[in-house]
């Protein structure tokens, strides 16, 4: 069988975007904060005292993940757990004054990040692949989910 052009597989495409990415996040960003977790303390500021579970779905990252990021981020002290005022039965997580702090300084430098990382595209451009991008990834997100 012949090599196949790998130009053509949305896989290997997506793996070199996220290489990209992720160096610029290193550089631009951040090399102590990761994505995903920035993405938690992002959503946490928008919306205080939400359950882990709730938290994942917001996110879009998968339980296991969701935990380790809560984790990792409540030992820096970005985070905390709390009883759930209205269920004293359940915790809900919040961003601490540091973690509101962080989230500010990493909020302007994933704006400058994204203008580096989308810079090769007029403004149309850069609209359609962020809407065909996340259409692509909620379509594979119902796949997981019925598995």
């Amino acid at each position: 069988m012949a090599a196949v052009d790998l130009s053509t597989h949305p896989g290997h495409l997506a793996r070199r975007l996220q290489q990209a990415h992720t160096l610029l996040w290193s550089t631009l960003v951040s090399q102590e904060t990761t994505s995903p977790q920035f993405a938690v303390l992002n959503t946490l500021v928008e919306k205080p005292d939400i359950d882990q579970r709730t938290l994942g779905e917001e996110v879009r990252l998968d339980r296991s993940t969701v935990a380790d990021v809560v984790a990792r981020l409540a030992r820096r002290g970005l985070l905390e757990r709390v009883r759930d005022p209205l269920d004293g039965r359940r915790n809900v997580l919040r961003a601490t004054a540091e973690g509101a702090r962080a989230h500010r300084r990493l909020a302007a430098r994933t704006e400058a990040m994204n203008m580096v990382f989308l810079a090769p595209l007029e403004e149309d451009e850069r609209a359609t692949l962020l809407r065909l991008i996340a259409r692509v990834a909620d379509e594979a997100e119902k796949v997981r989910d019925r598995a």
